[in-house]
């Protein structure tokens, strides 16, 4: 069996149904969603007249639409779907993790490396948080790396992104000014599907990748490994790497500050400028700022997260981003894009 085994498990009937299902249930919500829309078109004429503080507004929101049962379908809908989708994924996973054995083996040798630390005390924002409603958080499976990585993002999520998502990850990561960066970090690399992305992009990059959770840090690995690449995986947090000044000529993040509030936030943008070479490059995507969006837009990101297990969203999408770059030390510094929002600087 090859290693590239390890990658796209073939589920079971019973494990693809209810994968299916919830991706299918989610496709096929649109005419809630148009319901939603039409009462929320009646009790809001004007967005600039709803209340400014988010926690009033959402209680505004919740009292306008009580009438409205498309509304109490749509929030019982995603209650559900928030709840079972990381169980009905690790359910899927356990028919088939058998099969998996050699595929896993095999993936376990090769290029990259991967060093856990034993010692690690991770910071107040990430422990015990469930992140996604992800029951337990993301250490608390033993293959939770493979279960969010091979089958939520792939099987369920990336039915939503035209391309896939690794698409959309390789085309932020191109983003960069420049084509040629020899070391490259990917601060918060998760499962590993942005630094597939810059995998892509540069090739010829020795890239590294650093995140709190073990479990996603294991995937990450063994995907490196059994496609051949020699990724220099870490378990640290993204504001203290532990890496010396400037070892990288660039430094990315794909929608990974979101997860952290904003004392975190300015750290990690610090601790790139840190690691970067002077004229090296910083590019950081995350979700969409507040502040480009109407009240009534806010209000639906807002809510999202708030039920959706996003604790820090709103801290972290009411910050200007480009200032804290431009705080960190970074010139050149410009930002746009809806989503994902792009801040993107030069270490002088």
């Amino acid at each position: 069996m090859s290693t590239n085994a390890y990658q796209d498990p073939k589920l079971r009937q019973r494990g693809r149904a209810s994968v299916d299902f919830l991706a299918q249930m989610a496709m096929a919500s649109g005419g809630v969603r148009q319901a939603v829309d039409g009462a929320v078109s009646e009790a809001v004429k004007d967005p600039a007249e709803l209340p400014d503080d988010l926690d009033e507004r959402l209680a505004h929101m919740d009292a306008a639409l009580a009438d409205s049962s498309a509304y109490t379908v749509q929030k019982l809908m995603g209650d559900w779907h928030g709840r079972m989708h990381g169980r009905i994924a690790a359910e899927a996973f356990g028919e088939v993790e058998g099969d998996l054995a050699e595929a896993f083996a095999a993936a376990e040798q090769g290029r990259a490396t991967l060093e856990l630390d034993p010692d690690l005390v991770p910071p107040d924002y990430w422990d015990g948080v469930n992140f996604h409603r992800t029951h337990g958080g993301w250490d608390k499976h033993p293959e939770q790396g493979y279960v969010h990585g091979e089958i939520i993002h792939k099987k369920m999520v990336a039915r939503f992104f035209p391309g896939g998502i690794f698409k959309q990850r390789a085309e932020v990561a191109a983003m960069a000014p420049r084509d040629d960066y020899k070391r490259i970090l990917d601060m918060g690399c998760s499962s590993g599907h942005f630094t597939t992305g810059l995998q892509t992009v540069y090739p010829d990059a020795q890239i590294y990748g650093v995140e709190l959770s073990a479990q996603m840090l294991k995937h990450a690995w063994r995907t490196a490994n059994a496609n051949g690449w020699n990724w220099k995986l870490y378990q640290r947090a993204a504001e203290d790497t532990g890496f010396e000044d400037g070892s990288f000529d660039f430094v990315a993040s794909y929608i990974i500050l979101h997860e952290m509030p904003a004392c975190a936030i300015r750290k990690v943008f610090a601790e790139a400028f840190r690691v970067l070479e002077s004229g090296g490059d910083m590019l950081m995507s995350d979700v969409t700022r507040y502040a480009d969006m109407d009240k009534l837009s806010v209000w639906k990101a807002d809510r999202g997260a708030k039920f959706g297990g996003e604790p820090h969203w709103r801290e972290s999408a009411s910050l200007d981003l480009a200032e804290i770059a431009r705080d960190a030390g970074f010139v050149d510094v410009k930002a746009g894009g809806y989503y994902p929002h792009v801040v993107q600087g030069r270490k002088p």
